[in-house]
């Protein structure tokens, strides 16, 4: 892929791509933390690099942050505030466009196991304004021209996470709500995933479909909904109350509950569907939201896959956020998953998933706590247990989360310390891609080559082009 992927687009999402690695984003699933001093300081050092270093190549600002360039540029920026290279980059990086390919460039099939969009005759339902509403609360000054019913739309979803990042496979999901209500019904899922494979001669989409447990009749309907649907596996909420959706206060459910949670995944088991991704995390610390029933429900269903979405982690409400795990200690964010797995007896490499959507977007900014996060997953479920995921359409193109992650590394002075393992270019291939690809069982290569070779790839490498040509 060329240093120049994303250039040249004039709406928000790829022309301002880098900056939103630092911007204050959000959804309806948690509030944006606000800028602490080092964050204000890494944007005013950001501002002035890229500055200097588009002048120098003749670039617009936009043209120079739509690229890899721009891409090093803000994680140079975050390194130097936080005094040590979590991010393994150069400066000159920022002016090299054949350096920052060099540093960011992959060969390894990338598979987002969270992505989303928003069915425009729906974006006036409560959900989809929700979502709206968050990210403009939020958004900068540059973000003010945010339309719902195209910004995040099906079009910027196949743009997003097709046309300019390198994703090579995508599953879409949908958030909490009924069929009526929701921003994507099961139908609308399942519909999308034959678009694309009409688009593009072949498989880039897998599907869940969302099952709600605690509502009347759900259970009895999830054998209409294998039936019609086939989805690659289950969507659950319990943070869902039946009426206001993500609330921080309502009553949910937990997946070792008897009413709801264990019915639920018995009635998986009997059906044939083997993959459950719940939603754990980014609920403002509600009692349903955590992950704390993950390790008891994998033990009881040893034939289930259990992938925890955000990995349990929550929107640090104190200045030092994530750090590392202290066992029998009150615990908060990811630290309860790991607890309840241990707790649980269940060991690295075994059926939990733990997926990243939104935590990795959130941690960028953050890397002492990234260090933490990602070492403490290596050490509870396993290198081959982290899945890739970005919660796409709500931060833009994917790629310069994929980009940032590449780069990233948990430094020495953490592994001696924590005793975490370091994060190679193997493991972070493993967790890119390969291992949803066997999570899903799917060919990683033949994935790889699709991606690579398919019309959606012809189309982004037009896109390439003309970009190149005219930005």
């Amino acid at each position: 892929m060329s240093e120049t992927s994303g250039e040249g687009s004039n709406t928000w999402t790829a022309a301002l791509s880098v900056p939103s690695l630092l911007a204050r984003l959000a959804s309806d699933e948690y509030r944006a933390p606000v800028y602490r001093p080092r964050d204000l300081q890494a944007l005013e050092l950001l501002a002035q690099t890229a500055g200097c270093n588009a002048r120098r190549l003749g670039r617009s600002l936009g043209h120079y942050f739509g690229s890899r360039l721009g891409t090093v540029a803000c994680l140079n920026a975050i390194n130097a505030v936080a005094g040590q290279s979590f991010y393994r980059v150069s400066g000159s990086a920022g002016i090299d466009g054949e350096e920052a390919e060099e540093i960011l460039r992959g060969t390894s099939p990338v598979i987002d196991v969270q992505t989303h969009f928003v069915a425009g005759h729906r974006a006036g339902l409560a959900g989809a304004r929700g979502i709206h509403h968050f990210i403009r609360q939020v958004a900068p000054e540059w973000f003010s021209g945010l339309d719902l019913k195209t910004d995040l739309s099906i079009g910027e979803f196949l743009r997003c996470v097709f046309l300019e990042s390198e994703t090579s496979l995508a599953v879409l999901t949908s958030a909490p709500g009924t069929e009526e209500t929701n921003i994507l019904s099961n139908a609308e899922i399942a519909g999308t995933r034959e678009l694309v494979d009409r688009l593009a001669g072949s498989g880039r989409l897998l599907h869940h479909a969302i099952v709600h447990p605690n509502l009347p009749g759900e259970l009895d309907s999830m054998a209409r909904i294998v039936e019609r649907f086939r989805p690659d596996g289950f969507k659950v909420y319990t943070l869902y109350n039946g009426v206001s959706g993500n609330s921080s206060g309502g009553a949910g459910w937990m997946l070792d509950d008897e009413d709801a949670g264990l019915p639920f995944l018995q009635r998986a088991c009997d059906l044939g569907v083997h993959i459950i991704c719940a939603h754990k995390g980014l609920s403002m610390l509600a009692p349903s939201g955590s992950p704390r029933d993950i390790g008891p429900a994998a033990l009881a269903f040893p034939g289930l896959k259990f992938l925890v979405y955000h990995s349990g982690y929550e929107v640090p409400s104190t200045k030092t956020g994530e750090g590392p795990f202290i066992p029998g200690a009150q615990q908060q964010g990811v630290d309860r998953l790991v607890q309840s797995l241990r707790d649980a007896g269940i060991p690295p490499g075994a059926n939990v998933y733990a997926e990243l959507g939104s935590t990795w977007y959130i941690l960028i900014r953050r890397p002492e706590e990234a260090a933490h996060v990602l070492g403490k997953l290596l050490l509870a479920v396993g290198e081959d247990n982290i899945l890739w995921g970005t919660d796409s359409v709500w931060y833009g193109s994917a790629q310069p989360l994929i980009d940032a992650f590449r780069a990233f590394q948990i430094p020495q002075e953490y592994q001696e310390r924590h005793g975490y393992p370091a994060l190679t270019d193997e493991i972070k291939n493993k967790i890119l891609g390969l291992n949803a690809a066997r999570v899903y069982d799917v060919d990683a290569r033949a994935v790889y080559q699709r991606g690579c070779n398919d019309d959606l790839a012809w189309i982004r490498q037009a896109v390439l082009e003309f970009n190149q040509r005219n930005g």
